[in-house]
């Protein structure tokens, strides 16, 4: 059944989305002893920072601080991703752990704002929650590639040192 979002409560919900994806990455980082492993992990808190910053940009309501202060405030602790991870991994994170939970997360953003997208009646509202899944995607990827990599199977970018014609 379609569902009537205003754009502010979709920038709200995916502003809140990415920013659990958020500390779970920079939470993710700073405890991963892997040099490789923490890069990944650091590279894609970065860049889910700059997704936040977009939505950011376009939210209109007071109810959010400034970006740098949203993005500094403790985690949620409901989210189910950094909780799993605290438990599961005893403060001392492995890389493939971290990515495991990430990528199994990206998944599920992916799907439900895929899913949430098709329910909606607002095209940009629409548009945006496409847009958040994409990244998502992107993002999904980005860690199984180099989850792919950590499992010393072949890199895709080794793939031609490897392959005879």
């Amino acid at each position: 059944m379609p569902q009537e979002y205003t754009l502010q409560q979709a920038l709200q919900q995916a502003i809140q989305s990415k920013k659990d994806l958020y500390d779970f990455y920079r939470e993710a980082a700073e405890v991963t002893e892997n040099l490789a492993g923490k890069m990944v992990l650091q590279r894609l808190c970065d860049e889910v920072g700059e997704n936040i910053g977009k939505f950011f940009k376009c939210y209109q309501n007071n109810d959010l601080s400034s970006l740098d202060e949203f993005l500094a405030t403790p985690s949620q602790s409901g989210s189910v991703m950094l909780t799993e991870m605290r438990k599961s991994l005893d403060k001392k994170v492995q890389a493939r752990k971290a990515r495991e939970l990430a990528m199994r997360e990206e998944k599920s953003i992916e799907m439900s704002f895929r899913l949430a997208a098709q329910q909606v009646i607002d095209p940009v509202v629409r548009n945006l929650f496409m847009e958040v899944a994409d990244d998502a995607a992107r993002h999904f990827a980005i860690i199984e590639s180099e989850y792919e990599y950590q499992m010393t199977r072949i890199h895709e970018s080794d793939v031609a040192t490897y392959v005879r014609e």
